[in-house]
């Protein structure tokens, strides 16, 4: 498991000369969420964060690529979002669909934590969306995920279209 520096180097050096008003910027608001470990029953060789000819995989069998051009990746619903085992992906899930769980592939700075329906939990260039059901063993299942969530998810809507 690797560890999580709650400061960049560079925010330990100007800290002392930005003071209070800078520490949203440096991640002092970041909340310290464990990584989540998320067992797949169907089991494949290339998964989220292996290594391809000296590149890393964004996404594997089961997630939907969205070229998001670099934009806002929204809660759907209240949740939390964690880290994940990969590197590249994070896990999102929420009480209001306990039996699914959402792996997002591709966010930069993530806002780990809780996160309120509509919050932006980070931004993507491509996205890599899979969704999740658990299953009676505790695995899960990638299954389609639902065209309602994925424009909750993109903060678009049927309306917005």
């Amino acid at each position: 498991m690797r560890s999580r520096l709650p400061l960049s180097l560079s925010c330990l050096k100007v800290l002392p000369l930005i003071g209070v008003l800078g520490l949203g910027a440096c991640g002092l608001t970041q909340a310290q969420v464990p990584p989540r470990q998320i067992p797949v029953q169907q089991s494949w060789t290339l998964q989220p964060g292996s290594e391809v000819g000296g590149f890393k995989v964004m996404g594997g069998l089961g997630d939907i690529s969205i070229d998001v051009q670099g934009g806002k990746i929204k809660a759907p619903f209240d949740g939390q979002l964690q880290p994940t085992d990969s590197e590249t992906c994070v896990a999102f899930t929420s009480p209001e669909v306990p039996a699914y769980l959402f792996r997002l592939c591709g966010v930069t700075k993530p806002r780990l934590g809780d996160v309120a329906a509509g919050q932006v939990m980070g931004r993507s260039q491509v996205l890599q969306f899979a969704a999740m059901r658990r299953q009676p063993d505790g695995q899960w299942a990638i299954v389609e995920p639902a065209t309602d969530i994925l424009e909750k998810t993109l903060g678009k809507s049927a309306s917005s279209k």
